[in-house]
């Protein structure tokens, strides 16, 4: 008995690092990543571009602010992308606006947190925004 219960928890607990996905027949890592991935955490920013009702944010302003405020704090390397945003405003109107979007794999860095949080608040100070959106997540990651 003592052997089947150390054999059935060992199995418990070797579930947890291997999975398959039964469909594919795929073997899947930890957290359920593909093979050649692993768990990584990721930030997404959304800045949008309007200032009042108008494009305030040329794209010479947008390039001055990624150099002087991103690159610094995330010098490894990010994505920026081209988006449309949308919004309820306070008075329900919705409020469409081109908007960037920046990707940027994190290392678990104790400093990474308020470096994200300074990049916020400088757009908003810079730009006269409400805010900046932050989405932060854990996604398979490989290189």
């Amino acid at each position: 008995m003592k052997r089947q219960m150390v054999a059935i928890l060992g199995g418990l607990a070797l579930g947890g690092c291997v999975s398959v996905d039964v469909e594919r027949g795929e073997a899947r890592g930890p957290a359920g990543c593909a093979a050649g991935l692993s768990p990584t955490p990721v930030a997404h920013l959304y800045f949008g571009r309007f200032i009042g009702a108008s494009l305030g944010v040329s794209d010479a302003d947008w390039q001055d602010f990624v150099d002087r405020e991103i690159t610094p704090r995330f010098p490894n390397g990010l994505s920026v992308t081209d988006v449309s945003g949308q919004w309820r405003g306070p008075d329900g109107v919705i409020v469409r606006e081109p908007s960037k979007a920046v990707m940027i794999i994190l290392t678990e860095a104790e400093t990474e947190q308020a470096s994200l949080d300074a990049i916020r608040a400088a757009y908003v100070e810079r730009f006269d925004q409400d805010a900046v959106m932050l989405i932060q997540q854990t996604a398979c990651v490989g290189f």
